[in-house]
């Protein structure tokens, strides 16, 4: 199992563009990230270079311009959200997968089909 880089609530819309565009400019990510959040250009871009940092994010540079950097993932956008869910329920469920569940179906408008869903994964668990 690889140990992923930390990536906080900010950085994780930046992996979003990524993993949408597979590979990408600083300025496409900061013209995408520009139209849902109140970031600065400046600031997204510093986040960028904190991913690359904690090798979430790699970079080729242009072959033909040698100044524009295409930026793409280094890790999976499973392997991502597999680990911040893990450390969501150890850290506000103490560990507890069932008290979540529990939790979250409660307290959530589920259509008939959503409870459906939901009995086939249980069913599916049960063997």
């Amino acid at each position: 199992m690889s140990i992923l880089p930390q990536i906080s609530d900010a950085e994780w819309n930046v992996m979003n563009v990524v993993w949408e565009n597979e590979k990408c400019t600083a300025n496409k990510i900061v013209d995408v990230l520009s139209e849902t959040t109140t970031c600065s250009p400046k600031t997204i871009k510093t986040m960028i270079n904190r991913l690359v940092k904690k090798g979430a994010l790699s970079y080729e540079v242009d072959a033909k311009d040698k100044k524009t950097y295409h930026y793409f993932s280094k890790v999976s956008e499973d392997e991502c959200v597999r680990e911040a869910s893990n450390s969501f329920v150890k850290r506000v469920f103490k560990g507890s997968l069932n008290a979540m569940m529990v939790n979250f179906v409660k307290d959530a408008e589920l259509t008939e089909e959503d409870i459906k869903e939901l009995k086939n994964i249980l069913d599916k668990k049960k063997g």
